[in-house]
C-alpha cells in the first residue's frame, strides 16, 4: 500500500520543522530527516526546502501533499473494501503472554501501524510459567505466537523465530544485599557469591557466561537450577539471599527483587515464537511485523 513515510511528510509539512515534527510523532528529529530523505530517494523528487529558519515545501512537495492525504485515505478504503470482500471481519492473532513471556514490545510495535492494518486484531492469550516446554508446544495451538528469548538448543524444535532486539544480562538479587546499590555488576563483584545459573547444555550463550567463570573467576560459586526458569527460581533467590544470572525483560518479576546490569559482552536475541508451520493468517502478520521492521532499520542508518 502507500509508503508509510507520507505520514511524516505531512507532518513536517504541517509544522514547518523536523524538531517541531519529532515532538507530535514522539520520534527522533534525526530519524525523521532520514525518513524524508528515503522518501525523497524512493520518488526520485527533491520535497523538501530545508533552511537554518525551518522546512519549506518544493514544488513537487506542495502537489505530493495535497495528494497525499487522499492517497492515506484511499488505501485505508480499500483495504476495509477488499476485507469485506472476504467476507471476513478480522484476522485474529493470538498473541500468548506470561511473567517471563511479556507480549509488551510487541504490542508497543503493532499499536505504532495497526492502522494501516485495520483487517488485523490481536488477542491476548495469558499462559502460566510452569513449563517452557508446554509454552513452546502450545505456539500454534492455544495461541498463534509468544515473544520471548530465543537462545535455547530446544526452541529450534518448537517454533519458527522473527528477531525483535537483543535482551542484555543482569543479575538480580534481594533489595537488601550489599550489592543492590551498585549501577552495574562485574565479575569480580560477585566473588564469594553463590550464582543462581541454568545447568550447561540447554543455552549456549548462558554457557559462554558460566565458561568464564569457571575459568577466571572461580570465586564464584555457581548453583544449578533448571534449565529453563519459572517464578520457583526467582522465589528461591528472594528467599535464601543469593544473586541470580537474569535478563533486563524481567526486571519486574519479582518485587522483592532488584535487577542490575551485568558487565558482559553477550546478548541474546528476543522476538516472536511461532510455529513452525504457521496459519496463512499468522504468515501474514508476520510478514506486516517484518516489514516494518525492514523499514525502521532503514530510517536510523
Amino acid at each position: 500500500m502507500y509508503n508509510q513515510s507520507l505520514n511524516t511528510f505531512i507532518e513536517v509539512a504541517d509544522c514547518g520543522s523536523f524538531l517541531k515534527a519529532s515532538e507530535k510523532l514522539y520520534i527522533s528529529p534525526t530519524a525523521i530527516m532520514k525518513q524524508m530523505n528515503l522518501l525523497e530517494q524512493h520518488i526520485g523528487l527533491s520535497l523538501l526546502i530545508r533552511t537554518n529558519q525551518g522546512i519549506r515545501l518544493t514544488e513537487a512537495g506542495k502537489s505530493l501533499y495535497k495528494d497525499a492525504k487522499v492517497i492515506i485515505q484511499y488505501s485505508k478504503e480499500s483495504i476495509d473494501r477488499a476485507y469485506k470482500a472476504q467476507k471476513n471481519k478480522h484476522s485474529v492473532v493470538r498473541v500468548g503472554t506470561s511473567v517471563l513471556y511479556p507480549c509488551s514490545i510487541l504490542m508497543e510495535l503493532w499499536n505504532s501501524i495497526s492502522d494501516e492494518n485495520p483487517h488485523f486484531k490481536l488477542k491476548v492469550i495469558p499462559f502460566e510459567d510452569t513449563s517452557t516446554e508446554l509454552a513452546f508446544a502450545n505456539i500454534g495451538k492455544r495461541y498463534d505466537v509468544i515473544v520471548g528469548p530465543h537462545n535455547s538448543v530446544n526452541t529450534a524444535k518448537f517454533s519458527n523465530f522473527l528477531e525483535l532486539g537483543q535482551y542484555h544480562f543482569c543479575i538480580a538479587m534481594p533489595k537488601q544485599h550489599p550489592l543492590s546499590v551498585k549501577q552495574s555488576i562485574s565479575y569480580d563483584d560477585l566473588h564469594g557469591e553463590h550464582l543462581l545459573m541454568q545447568v550447561p547444555g540447554n543455552s549456549p550463550v548462558n554457557d559462554k557466561v558460566r565458561e568464564d567463570i569457571e575459568k577466571r573467576h572461580p570465586q564464584i560459586a555457581i548453583v544449578d537450577v533448571p534449565k529453563h526458569y519459572d517464578l520457583d527460581v526467582f522465589n528461591r533467590c528472594a528467599e535464601e539471599g543469593c544473586v541470580m544470572l537474569s535478563l533486563d525483560a524481567w526486571k519486574e518479576v519479582h518485587p522483592s527483587l532488584v535487577t542490575i546490569p551485568f558487565q558482559v559482552d553477550y546478548t541474546i536475541p528476543y522476538g516472536i515464537l511461532s510455529a513452525l508451520k504457521p496459519t496463512p493468517e499468522t504468515n501474514r502478520f508476520l510478514d506486516i511485523i517484518r516489514s516494518s521492521i525492514v523499514f525502521n532499520k532503514k530510517a536510523d542508518i
